[in-house]
């Protein structure tokens, strides 16, 4: 399961609410890496410069919900 996948289904199943933050992601997904909490948001948001496909909006500084 992708790490995109698995915010998905934490939001499905109600682990995680709209909108999240990073220090949401460390409370549900203890298994990720500091430095996916750090970065994976911002790498994946919508207009990121990277040009990295866009899984979150952001929507308050440090607040995220997913792309429907």
């Amino acid at each position: 399961m992708t790490r995109v996948e698995e915010v998905r289904e934490a939001v499905q199943e109600g682990k995680l609410t709209e909108p999240f933050s990073k220090k949401n992601l460390e409370r549900v997904f203890k298994n990720w890496g500091k430095g996916t909490y750090d970065a994976y948001l911002f790498k994946h948001r919508v207009g990121n410069p990277g040009g990295y496909l866009e899984y979150f909006e952001r929507v308050a500084p440090g607040k995220f919900k997913l792309v429907k």
